[in-house]
């Protein structure tokens, strides 16, 4: 007869008071899995987390409390009764039977995907999405691990869209958000003309943020230049407007005397739901921008204001630029919230979604635990039932995919390149570390001699960073053996040259087309398809049975709208502005 402890059997219930086992993350989920793993009977919990505790986490992540604001999740966690580590190297994770994800970002969930498969230890995957979610077991040699299927690229906008004809209100987030321009770009103001050289017929061309400045960033001045002056300007190239309705310029002094101030709000509920009147906006528009002058005088000469999609002064001007762009451009005006969900790159946190989940990591935790991994299932929590009537949807494991770049037995991969244009730092930076997810890796050219290209020891090969591929005789057919031993991990890339990449395009990886998804399928019991029918939602991606996957994995709360106002207060690069032109982080 099975002895039962509580719900358990008794060998398994004995079992969790002794296994190791470290979660990774201490946000929605991570509460939500941590109360679950002590409720359930775990005596033996690590935690790993590096960020800290916002008010905006309050609301469901109920570990943290208003006096923790400010301080590191994984410290309070360890107050209460977890542990942490200093050093999350491969033999680190050795020390642990299970390791549990509850990670918001791409990039955090590929080291962990790596560490725990060099250090052989089973992974459970899992993330959210407002009310859909996804939990999944990652074990060497046996699953998927989370790099076998290439992901969708970030979606971009073209520069000229989202400055000058704008369909979208996401077009209109990022620019009026940033006051209309991009920093790098150079504006063509009246002003500026009229102070021009009539001897060359030069244009004097000011940085908005240059001019804003000038002005004392006066909101007024600020307002009509943005919303009235660029937008006659715009009015001038006919050709734009041929076939799409033309943008109808704001002036300040007539808004200020015309109906708009006894508008009202549109919508019900809560305050941040409501969809504001022009004249609110224009007067948020005004308070915001005396605010944030307020906060940069404070900080000195030379200093620069962060964006905080928590703080009320920076999401008000995001508010109040973005809906005036969208009124200009005869878009629908979205709300508080929404402007939040988009420039703050928020994917909708539902608490009981986190809760549904973590309890389902535990459920395929426990599985592990009691040598049962051949039962183990990936799990989709849709919006809306199925066929079946079913909202928690079971799929069988994949096996690894024999072309993955990390888990294959001798992971390779092919990179298109020019050798004569890209530089080793390009290499390192973008190629390695952005596109291969590594963290610290050394590069040797197998030309016979051993050549080493890229070192981690600091100094090492630092003169090699501004030299081409070329100049290391790196030709088409060329091979790099690339080492991180960080991850304990070794990739063989082979060398593709080219000179016909398109425009403004570095490099591309042979072989893969993450932006191609299959057909739709008809029978959702096959596809197991959770979208919830916003085109703005998270995208899927494929599994090699061809089941449609939420990409869950994903609700990085930093991101484009690092620079939605960067004109005026916050200084960035010419690449980081057209990096910040990027939609939501999709997995």
């Amino acid at each position: 007869m099975v002895q039962l402890v509580g719900s358990l059997r008794k060998e398994l219930a004995d079992s969790l008071s002794t296994c190791k086992v470290l979660v990774v993350g201490a946000g929605g989920i991570g509460c939500e899995l941590l109360k679950n793993l002590v409720l359930t009977g775990f005596k033996n919990i690590e935690v790993i987390d590096l960020d800290t505790i916002d008010v905006s986490n309050l609301n469901r992540q109920f570990l943290f409390q208003k006096k923790h604001v400010g301080k590191s999740k994984a410290q309070v966690c360890k107050y209460q009764g977890i542990s942490l580590s200093p050093d999350y190297n491969v033999e680190f994770f050795r020390n642990f039977m299970l390791v549990m994800n509850a990670l918001d970002n791409r990039a955090a969930r590929n080291h962990v995907n790596r560490m725990c498969l060099a250090a052989d230890i089973p992974l459970i995957e899992s993330g959210t999405a407002g009310y859909l979610g996804q939990v999944t077991v990652i074990k060497k040699g046996m699953t998927e691990c989370y790099e076998c299927q290439p992901k969708p690229t970030q979606k971009t906008f073209p520069g000229c869209t989202i400055r000058n004809t704008p369909s979208e209100p996401i077009h209109c987030i990022f620019v009026p958000a940033n006051l209309n321009i991009l920093a790098p770009y150079t504006v063509k103001y009246t002003a500026a003309r009229a102070t021009a050289s009539e001897k060359d017929g030069d244009i004097k061309r000011v940085s908005t943020k240059e001019w804003a400045r000038s002005t004392g960033y006066d909101p007024v001045k600020l307002f009509n230049k943005l919303f009235k002056d660029d937008i006659m300007y715009l009015l001038t190239m006919d050709k734009l407007w041929k076939k799409r309705k033309a943008p109808l310029p704001l002036d300040w002094q007539q808004l200020e005397n015309s109906a708009y101030p006894q508008e009202e709000s549109v919508g019900s509920g809560l305050k941040d739901q409501q969809v504001l009147g022009v004249w609110a906006l224009c007067q948020l528009f005004q308070h915001s921008v005396e605010t944030l002058r307020s906060q940069l005088q404070e900080k000195g000469e030379g200093a620069e204001l962060v964006w905080d999609k928590d703080d009320p002064p920076a999401m008000d001007f995001v508010t109040a630029a973005a809906n005036l762009r969208m009124h200009i451009f005869s878009m629908n005006m979205k709300s508080p919230f929404d402007v939040k969900s988009m420039a703050g790159n928020i994917i909708p946190a539902i608490a009981t979604t986190n809760a549904v989940i973590a309890g389902l990591i535990v459920l395929e935790g426990l599985k592990i635990l009691s040598g049962e991994l051949e039962s183990c299932r990936t799990i989709f929590l849709n919006k809306c039932p199925n066929l079946r009537k079913k909202l928690l949807v079971p799929c069988v494991l994949d096996p690894p995919s024999v072309n993955c770049y990390v888990c294959a037995s001798k992971p390779e991969v092919t990179v298109k390149l020019n050798v004569h244009k890209t530089m080793v730092l390009s290499l390192q930076d973008r190629i390695l570390k952005e596109r291969f997810g590594m963290v610290a890796p050394d590069v040797q050219i197998e030309d016979g001699k051993g050549t080493i290209l890229i070192s981690s020891e600091e100094g090492e090969t630092e003169t090699n960073n501004s030299k081409f591929l070329a100049d290391f005789g790196i030709r088409n057919g060329s091979r790099l053996q690339v080492d991180d031993f960080l991850q304990d991990y070794t990739l063989l890339v082979n060398v593709l040259h080219t000179e016909e990449l398109e425009r403004d395009v570095e490099f591309e990886v042979v072989g893969e087309a993450p932006d191609k998804a299959p057909p739709p399928q008809t029978n959702q019991e096959d596809v197991n398809s959770i979208t919830n029918g916003n085109k703005d939602s998270a995208q899927p991606s494929t599994s090699s049975k061809g089941q449609q996957e939420i990409n869950v994995f994903l609700s990085s709360s930093h991101g484009a709208a690092n620079f939605v106002w960067s004109c005026l207060f916050v200084k960035y690069t010419e690449q980081e502005c057209i990096v910040s032109c990027q939609h939501f982080n999709r997995v």
